[in-house]
């Protein structure tokens, strides 16, 4: 299992409305990047992901699963992007800001950091084990 980290502004699409989603979960659609593109084609069925609130926020506050693999992405016209569809697992314990982040040095090379423009990045085992544990959040 690969393990990513999911960027959303939480005006457009929030953490609230993936709970509300349920189950059936949503399409991770209006990814526009082709390296976060490429992330996306990388990923497998029951993959998890962090769900980051980005602009203001700027917090890890929830856990999703990959349900769907990569598909056209219906909001592309040009048919050149597609996405994936995630569900929420669960909220994390405590949220954890970016300035949290940055300042663990255990998490210098984190892709968020490094690639910070990417909406849809990979998480290492060992990040992923961190950012659990800064989350105070267990699966």
């Amino acid at each position: 299992m690969k393990t990513w980290l999911f960027k959303s502004e939480p005006s457009t699409w929030s953490w609230q409305d993936q709970l509300d989603a349920g189950a059936k979960g949503t399409g991770w659609d209006g990814v526009r990047n082709y390296q976060a593109s490429n992330n996306m084609k990388a990923m497998a069925l029951g993959d998890l992901g962090f769900f980051y609130h980005s602009v203001n926020e700027k917090r890890i506050v929830g856990i999703v699963e990959v349900i769907a693999l990569y598909h056209p992405d219906h909001t592309d016209a040009s048919g050149r992007f597609g996405m994936v569809d995630v569900k929420a697992v669960k909220a994390v314990n405590t949220p954890v800001t970016l300035a949290e982040i940055k300042a663990n040095p255990h998490l210098a090379e984190l892709a968020l950091i490094r690639q910070s423009r990417l909406s849809v990045v990979p998480v290492s085992p060992e990040h992923w084990a961190e950012l659990l544990r800064m989350t105070e959040t267990q699966l």
